[in-house]
């Protein structure tokens, strides 16, 4: 079988001859910290992307089939972006930067986490319908239609291949900040964070429209959110359902009218608050299903809603940094919930630093001879 057949049977409750050694890349420091050590060159760490040749590559030299995101990522964000600018540098070395979806970052030299978010433009229906609403339009300018009518014959054969079909609530957490999310929910003017919503998510379905209207095929379709944390949502249900479910609706009826049956979510934290609207409204594949400090979040979640959910994720990357015992362990757990029907394992995030890289390899090759 190939890895395509192999991941895709499983997903659809048919016969496979193995599990599929899946990932979802690296911390760009893991990387560094393997050129370091002499496990891979320098020219893997600087060039490799999601699904690129150099990621497939690497894919080789580890002993994995494929990464998840191997997926086309139309220009469904705000077009054209603002330019990033530095607006101040302080005196500790840090700098104030405006980024590319209007939030105002604080940068500390050295480092490489997610940077503090300081202040943001789209605070009033004012900053809304001067600054972000031109912003949000859809035009044919965002896609090369000929591109997509070629794909079908470049995109990769072998994998499972899928489209990036937006956000509908996490990109806009990222142009206002949790904060600033917070605040427009609940401003004075009571529809204006629901016509951001709407605004955004009529853009972005329009994007999809026109990409499957060309004829190309996807094997699945994804969603990136985050907007969960170790606690759960970062926005009451009942407002999230009302402000959003509709949304989800609408694109993956398109989609699933276009054949396509397989939607993923990537959402981090505790998400069994938001599991029951994504999965009502179309979404049915749980990812990267974080195990945290609050352990697996996929059995009881499809001991909930059944097995019309589906997941890839949940192992937990962390013992990559311990041994090969702990490696051995997870993979226990792992075929365990595999045998549940309807579930991929793949670390859950991207494998970050002080993961060993002959850890890495051992579980590639471990996970392929579990039979399912």
């Amino acid at each position: 079988m190939t890895n395509r057949e192999r991941a895709l049977n499983i997903l659809h409750y048919k016969p496979a001859d193995r599990l599929p050694a899946v990932h979802f890349g690296y911390w760009r420091e893991l990387l560094d910290e393997w050129v370091e050590q002499g496990k891979i060159k320098k020219e893997i760490a600087h060039e490799l992307r999601d699904g690129n040749e150099v990621d497939r590559e690497l894919d080789r030299i580890i002993g994995w089939d494929f990464d998840w995101a191997t997926l086309d990522v139309p220009n469904q964000k705000l077009f054209p972006a603002f330019k990033a600018e530095v607006l101040e540098e302080l005196p500790d070395g840090s700098k104030r930067v405006l980024n590319p979806e209007g939030l105002i970052e604080r940068i500390k030299p050295g480092r490489t986490s997610i940077p503090s978010e300081d202040d943001y433009l789209l605070k009033d229906r004012k900053a809304f319908e001067e600054l972000f609403l031109p912003k949000m339009q859809f035009t044919l300018d965002r896609l090369d239609l000929d591109y997509y009518k070629k794909l079908n014959e470049t995109k990769p054969q072998d994998v499972p291949f899928g489209l990036n079909v937006g956000s509908v609530l996490g990109d806009i957490r990222n142009m206002t900040s949790v904060v600033g999310m917070s605040f427009l929910l609940y401003d004075e003017d009571e529809t204006l964070f629901a016509d951001i919503v709407d605004a955004y998510a009529d853009m972005q379905y329009k994007v999809v429209e026109k990409i499957l209207e060309t004829g190309v095929k996807f094997d699945f379709a994804h969603y990136w959110e985050d907007i969960c944390f170790k606690n759960g949502p970062l926005i009451d249900p009942d407002t999230f359902e009302e402000l959003c479910a509709k949304h989800y609706k609408k694109r993956n009826d398109l989609l699933n009218s276009y054949g396509i049956d397989l939607i993923s979510l990537d959402c981090d934290g505790v998400t069994d608050k938001l599991l029951p609207i994504w999965y009502n409204n179309g979404v049915n594949i749980m990812f990267p299903i974080e195990i945290g400090v609050w352990g697996d979040q996929f059995e009881a979640a499809r001991n909930k809603l059944g097995k019309g959910l589906l997941g890839v994720g949940g192992m937990d990357k962390t013992t990559f940094r311990r041994d090969k015992a702990a490696v051995d362990g997870e993979l226990e757990r792992i075929k365990r919930l595999a045998e549940l029907g309807g579930f991929i394992p793949c670390p859950d995030h991207r494998l970050m630093p002080g993961s060993k890289f002959e850890l890495v390899q051992y579980y590639a090759e471990e996970i392929k001879k579990i039979r399912i």
